[in-house]
């Protein structure tokens, strides 16, 4: 698998370049970007479209530039477009929707990923490279799904966790008590305290009256 990997990734990396005979901007593009100078490339391409927005190979190529640029969803939207102006060629189908799928896959939507390498493998069945991708986003979504499955598992693990340790705590006890019994109670308190200091205050008026008359 990690060899397959590597395959996949090399591949990622690795895009056809189209362009059309009426559009010099779209192959000064392409001699930019066979340069590795994606930012340049892409001014070519962009001002290619505004020549011709319904060009295949300036908005396909324009992806591949994006792409390059770690501008994914943006590379995404030109794969897109570009497929209706393909013409029913089979490769320029298949080399879209491969693309469509590294887009996703440099995304971690491996999902969708999956989709766009079936369907470039069923306008070309003979695409290794595309076979290759596809086996590698099947792996990384069965991660995806195993750590996603593991996640929500140890969620509900700790949500059943708080709900028992919420039972076993002490429940505060519900008092019965009115409110009149509450109030003869204090009266009660009160009158105690008050017999308790006149008691006080008698032995402490006997003790002065001794002290005076010895």
């Amino acid at each position: 698998m990690k060899k397959l990997l590597l395959i996949s990734l090399s591949f990622f990396f690795s895009f056809p370049l189209f362009a059309q005979k009426e559009s010099e901007n779209v192959s000064a593009g392409n001699s930019l970007y066979k340069k590795e100078k994606y930012e340049q490339a892409q001014i070519e391409y962009q001002k290619g479209l505004q020549k011709n927005d319904k060009s295949f190979s300036a908005n396909y190529n324009l992806g591949n530039a994006l792409f390059k640029q770690g501008k994914y969803p943006d590379a995404l939207q030109q794969y897109v477009k570009a497929m209706p102006y393909a013409n029913g060629n089979k490769k320029q189908i298949a080399s879209a929707f491969h693309n469509v799928g590294n887009a996703l896959f440099a995304q971690q939507d491996y999902q969708k990923s999956v989709e766009a390498y079936k369907l470039a493998l069923k306008a070309n069945p003979k695409d290794d490279e595309t076979r290759y991708n596809l086996a590698a986003a099947q792996h990384f979504l069965k991660q995806q799904q195993n750590q996603q499955n593991q996640d929500k598992q140890e969620q509900k693990q700790d949500q059943q966790q708080d709900q028992n340790q919420q039972q076993q705590q002490p429940q505060p006890q519900k008092s019965d008590m009115t409110k009149e019994q509450a109030e003869q109670i204090l009266q009660a308190l009160q009158q105690d305290e008050k017999d308790t200091q006149d008691k006080r205050e008698i032995k402490v008026a006997k003790k002065r009256k001794a002290e005076k008359e010895w």
